[in-house]
């Protein structure tokens, strides 16, 4: 019987003799290195992926709900995997976003440098006054109190912003009591931003949170603020979107509880923002290497995501028109706060940090 009987050369395993492929783990047991041995994995590999990419494409774009419904039930290997098909799209949808970012990046610095460029000396009697009365300085500090972990700041940093509320006459935010002109001078002689923010009047002590204005102030000064924050948000957005991702599929979990596990409501969500992705990358390809689109069908077109979003739900959910439609309402309102804190979350620390 052992006569009969080869070993595996990859996983050690015995099989009879007559396989062409060992039982165990699936490599070739003629396994001699030539030139097609050598990129047979790469070649194979690439190419179920792109059959089962196009294979995926049309339902992705024409069924909702189709895939993830076919891969929960079991059907997981003629269709792309949803993980996999949400970074591929994810990918090049970054990727062809970029062009755009970097037309935004560059409006921005203009605007920037317009404003740093514009005449402006103020001095004792032109201060930025806003007028903040006792209840919303309480309403600030209490605000922030609540949010100092999700901000990364502490209590130091909260009395900081309270001092400046209260400064002069309690009702002057920030005493920007500085030469322009010399400001200017000091960054074109290439001055430490240290010695800029100290010409600003930025206290010895400054916490996170003061010394983020000051700089933000100096990048503006320096044209580039707005243009680096733009930069820096966009950056940001993918690993965003790895917090808000899962976020979407627990809102999903939360209003079907009944209806899967966790996993079934993240293969959904992996395949609905994978189609939103390949939307949004097509028309971004063909704004701007085919036509420009019209800004109101490139509205419509957006807007009706949420029609894609609602029967996606109806065929993958199978529940009652009506609570679907409710439901989806309620999870696009909530899940479009989550994306706006993030937006300016993400624009501000960009700002800050620029």
């Amino acid at each position: 019987m052992s006569e009969n009987l080869e070993t595996c050369k990859n996983c050690e395993n015995q099989y009879e003799q007559g396989f062409k492929f060992c039982p165990h783990c699936g490599q070739k047991t003629n396994d001699e290195l030539t030139i097609g041995v050598l990129f047979y994995n790469t070649i194979s590999n690439y190419f179920s992926f792109d059959a089962r990419f196009l294979k995926s494409f049309l339902p992705l774009m024409f069924k909702p709900g189709y895939l993830a419904k076919r891969f929960v039930n079991g059907q997981r290997l003629m269709y792309l995997h949803p993980a996999q098909m949400y970074l591929f799209v994810s990918v090049i949808f970054f990727f062809l976003s970029s062009f755009t970012i970097a037309n935004w990046e560059k409006g921005a610095n203009e605007i920037n440098e317009r404003i740093a460029n514009t005449p402006l000396e103020i001095n004792e009697k032109d201060n930025v006054v806003v007028e903040i009365d006792s209840t919303q300085r309480k309403e600030i500090i209490k605000t922030l109190d609540k949010s100092k972990d999700a901000l990364g700041i502490d209590e130091v940093d909260i009395k900081q912003v309270d001092s400046l509320i209260q400064a002069e006459n309690g009702n002057q935010l920030i005493d920007w009591d500085f030469d322009k002109k010399k400001i200017d001078s000091l960054i074109n002689s290439g001055a430490k931003d240290k010695v800029i923010y100290k010409e600003l009047g930025m206290s010895d002590d400054a916490g996170y949170f003061e010394k983020g204005i000051y700089k933000g102030v100096v990048n503006m000064a320096k044209g580039t603020g707005l243009g680096n924050a733009l930069r820096r948000a966009f950056d940001a957005v993918p690993i965003s979107m790895f917090i808000l991702l899962p976020l979407f599929a627990l809102m999903l979990k939360i209003l079907y509880f009944k209806r899967g596990r966790y996993s079934h409501h993240l293969v959904f969500t992996f395949y609905l923002f994978s189609f939103l992705f390949t939307l949004f990358a097509l028309l971004m390809a063909i704004d701007r290497f085919l036509f420009e689109i019209p800004g109101w069908i490139s509205l419509l077109i957006v807007l009706s995501t949420f029609f894609y979003f609602y029967v996606a739900l109806l065929k993958f959910y199978e529940r009652h028109w009506f609570t679907t439609f409710l439901k989806s309402f309620v999870i696009t309102f909530m899940f479009s706060i989550m994306v706006m804190i993030s937006t300016v979350s993400l624009f501000f620390f960009g700002m800050i940090n620029s």
